[in-house]
């Protein structure tokens, strides 16, 4: 029997989602549920319609597990709550500071309505997460670090759009490739924000806009260019639609580490992520987790989880024995 999935919203995430779904045997894509018009709404499946959101409520015996693929910002907080009670849901919530807040109002509903809820899926939080996890048990005495890029960041393009006189932007965050060497060496260095990051900006301005203003405002923009080291180039919109118009992005997690009794010997421990594109790498994690959450609202779970709750084993459609013989 197949997992029934479905998706709430159809931007590229939504996009991702119904992409992973078609890629898992042992899934179906039931439904797409948008706020737009869903005449106006095409999807790539050919046995699956497209919803107002209004109808979601109908669809509580013919969904199994509900794909959230809104934004943290305003989406996310109100919608996983909303729908953990109706569904067993999948949210990619990324505000890492509200983390414990969103949970605790998902848990409440997801108990409330007698389902599963997994929150903060993706890869960060989501699969680097996990690996800090895993590296922080092992070498308990140690220092974590993590790299982000080189990507696009979306929330960071969204800052710069938000600027009066720009048009369009695309932000990159990029590693300082000297502050990853440093770290490899396991000599457990201090780095600020600036140290680790450098963010590089490509804006595309409204006719008679002063670059020079923008340049400046940018490079002040407190909690997402001030404490970096920004670079800012002004480019045409033909430009930045044929070098600037695809979502990669990525990055490292490690963990530099001693052992012994003494702590005479050093360990790293380095995960590194090189996406082609975010959203549809978020897209496919959200999917297996998709089937982990099925499963556990099938053995009798409910209420909230994180991605640091469920079992691996839980996210492949192998079965135990096949796992034990192929991976172990």
């Amino acid at each position: 029997m197949k997992t029934r999935i479905g998706i709430l919203g159809y931007g590229n995430l939504g996009r991702g989602v119904e992409c992973a779904v078609r890629q898992n045997e042992d899934m179906e894509l039931a439904a797409v549920f948008t706020r737009r018009d869903p005449g106006k709404v095409a999807i790539l499946t050919d046995t699956a319609g497209v919803y107002p959101v209004e109808a979601l409520a109908d669809w509580r015996q013919r969904i199994d597990v509900l794909v959230l693929c809104g934004g943290s910002a305003t989406d996310l907080p109100e919608q996983t709550p909303e729908y953990a009670r109706m569904f067993n849901v999948i949210d990619s919530f990324d505000t890492h500071a509200n983390i414990p807040e969103h949970f605790a109002r998902v848990d409440a509903a997801a108990r409330e309505g007698g389902h599963v809820a997994i929150i903060s899926v993706g890869w960060d939080p989501g699969m680097f997460s996990l690996n800090r996890l895993y590296a922080d048990a092992v070498l308990p005495e140690g220092a974590d670090y993590t790299f982000w890029g080189k990507g696009v960041s979306q929330g960071h393009s969204d800052a710069l759009r938000r600027i009066a006189g720009v048009r369009d932007a695309r932000q990159y965050t990029i590693p300082v490739e000297r502050a990853l060497e440093e770290v490899r060496t396991g000599r457990n260095p201090k780095l600020s924000a600036r140290e680790k990051h450098t963010r590089e900006c490509f804006v595309v301005l409204e006719e008679g806009a002063d670059a020079a203003r923008i340049e400046e405002e940018i490079k002040t923009m407190p909690n997402y260019f001030a404490e970096y080291d920004t670079t800012v180039h002004v480019i045409s919109e033909e430009e930045l639609l044929q070098e600037h118009s695809g979502i990669p992005h990525g990055g490292f997690v490690l963990r530099s580490g001693t052992t012994g009794w003494q702590k005479e010997h050093r360990h790293l421990i380095e995960y590194r992520l090189k996406l082609d594109s975010n959203p549809e790498f978020t897209a496919s994690v959200l999917t297996a987790y998709a089937r982990a959450a099925h499963r556990l609202y099938r053995e009798g779970a409910r209420g909230g989880r994180t991605v640091l709750d469920i079992a691996p084993a839980y996210l492949s459609p192998k079965s135990k024995e096949e796992l034990m013989a192929s991976l172990l």
